[in-house]
């Protein structure tokens, strides 16, 4: 065993928690005998890909590569499988040619024309987008069409497993299930051979023999079919433990709102002859108000709506922080999961190996994160953009400059990346919210006081002398606390109630530039 590979037997990150009991527990150390550990994650085509999907990509690639430093004798492979072989129920609100798919409802989404008339077919052009979304994050994954699985034959035996153990599958899902619809399931769902609609009708007969069923039609006759080589598929909880037999699957994650589906799965998969996968059940993201978000409600945010305003490695490190944990995915959460990414990647070059392992930037960056110094917090950035009423990068690249003599464009290229991030988050959400108020007259005396003690301070001064003559002014009675003090300045300067550590504010913007900030807050003026 490496070196790593020993650290890793006791490092507390949870990917490494995750891949250990797999390891231990489900492999017991071995390669499976298919020859390879397989990841999954499904993907439901009916919609676009959305933060979800990348959160559950980002998390099971974490653990992959957990088990990687482990066992990296053991291969692994990833398959981001699609459920395209779906009827689509509903036309999509945000697609064009909207009567045109109406017409197709209930076939499956591959057999539905291209909306967008690109692809040749719905599901092709989602599944096309689901790659390029995928490859635009650099995942490392194998691309699988539930249609392809279906048509090819490669679930027939699978499927014919499920017709010999029906009664015990059927008996399984019919207690989850109201009257009316107990008394029509089937776990085999037939695609009509004349309008190519995937049927919910009753199953009358079946013929394990044979490997067909016979159903009743929606005109009342009755229809032989196998249920092999795409003639059927499978409802929802069979098909997820079918599938998990069939492809040999060891581990997959799942929300919270599918546990009772896993349940199902897992009985099913048992009673087809397999071993459900090793399953880890994430918390749900609520929005603003605390509620579930929800791709048809449209209240949480998309990845694009993260990426216009942070780093993607930011939203790799929300996704990582504690993910049986609900959170708010909002965009006042984006400030402090770039700072916390910030704070954890400066940390990393002076950790030992032991303390890397649990450092989240291990894993955002498969073990090599870049090795540069941010310089400066995003909350302080914001704050400078704030102050400056700039919104030119080369404004902002001046104060920058002069704070940090070494950085530049050219070679801070995450600094870089952070003023466009700052300009474009103080512009849509701190901007339209700034309102300044003006200072009593003992915060003005105290304002007052801070200019004298600037005044004083020699020009090399750091932030951290800065910082402690802000401590010594906001000591005064007039103050509850420095809590509220530090209130003060960001209500009566910055315009929020909220902002950085004053001290290397103060330095970046300049004392003499803070000084003329303070010469207005003192007369009343407008900020």
């Amino acid at each position: 065993m490496s070196d790593l590979a020993t650290l890793a037997r006791s490092a507390t990150a949870w990917p490494f928690q995750e891949a250990r009991a797999l390891l231990d527990e489900r492999l017991k150390g071995k390669t499976p005998d298919k020859g390879y550990v397989l990841f999954e994650t499904g993907y439901g085509p009916s919609g676009l890909p959305h933060i979800g999907t990348f959160g559950e990509v980002a998390r099971t690639t974490m653990v992959r590569r957990a088990l990687a430093i482990l066992a990296p004798e053991i291969p692994s492979r990833l398959f981001a499988f699609s459920d395209d072989m779906d009827g689509l129920r509903k036309v999509p609100d945000n697609i064009p040619n909207q009567e045109m798919v109406r017409q197709h409802l209930g076939k499956p989404l591959t057999r539905i024309p291209d909306p967008f008339g690109t692809h040749e077919s719905f599901g092709h052009h989602n599944n096309a987008r689901l790659r390029s979304f995928l490859d635009r994050f650099g995942f490392s994954y194998e691309f699988q069409s539930a249609t392809d699985w279906y048509m090819s034959g490669r679930f027939d035996q699978a499927l014919l497993g499920v017709l010999r153990h029906y009664d015990a599958v059927i008996n399984v899902v019919l207690p989850t299930l109201g009257p009316e619809r107990r008394a029509t399931y089937s776990p085999f769902l037939p695609v009509c051979p004349k309008t190519g609609v995937v049927l919910q009708v009753p199953v009358v007969e079946r013929n394990v023999e044979a490997g067909t069923i016979v159903y009743k039609n929606e005109d009342g006759s009755l229809v032989e079919t196998p249920v092999t080589g795409g003639a059927c598929k499978l409802q929802w909880k069979a098909d997820w433990g079918m599938r998990w037999v069939a492809l040999g699957v060891d581990y997959e994650m799942s929300g919270k709102d599918l546990i009772p589906s896993v349940e199902l799965s897992t009985r099913i998969a048992r009673i087809l002859g397999g071993t459900p996968p090793m399953n880890l059940t994430y918390e749900l993201f609520l929005d603003d108000q605390g509620q579930k978000i929800s791709k048809s409600k449209g209240n949480g945010l998309a990845v694009e709506d993260w990426l216009k305003y942070a780093p993607a490695e930011s939203l790799a490190l929300f996704m990582y922080q504690k993910p049986k944990t609900a959170k708010r995915l909002y965009f006042d959460a984006i400030p402090r999961v770039v700072d916390d990414y910030l704070t954890f990647l400066g940390k990393f070059p002076a950790e030992d190996a032991a303390k890397q392992l649990d450092n989240p930037v291990w894993h955002i960056h498969a073990g090599q994160p870049p090795a540069e110094d941010a310089h400066l917090s995003f909350n302080i950035l914001m704050n400078l953009v704030s102050v400056c009423h700039s919104e030119d990068p080369a404004v902002l690249w001046g104060f920058i400059q002069r704070y940090a003599p070494g950085a530049a464009p050219e070679t801070a290229p995450i600094l870089n990346g952070l003023v466009g991030y700052a300009i474009a988050y103080y512009r849509d959400f701190v901007k339209p919210n700034k309102t300044y108020r003006k200072a009593t007259a003992d915060e003005a005396q105290a304002f007052a006081d801070l200019k004298a003690g600037l005044e004083k301070l020699p020009s090399d001064a750091t932030p951290e002398d800065i910082q402690n003559l802000v401590y010594e002014i906001g000591k005064r009675p007039c103050f509850a606390d420095l809590k509220s003090w530090f209130k003060t300045c960001y209500e009566v300067l910055l315009g929020n109630d909220q902002g950085p550590r004053m001290g290397s504010f103060i330095k970046l913007f300049g004392v003499a530039e803070t000084i003329a900030l303070l010469d207005k807050a003192i007369a009343g003026e407008e900020m």
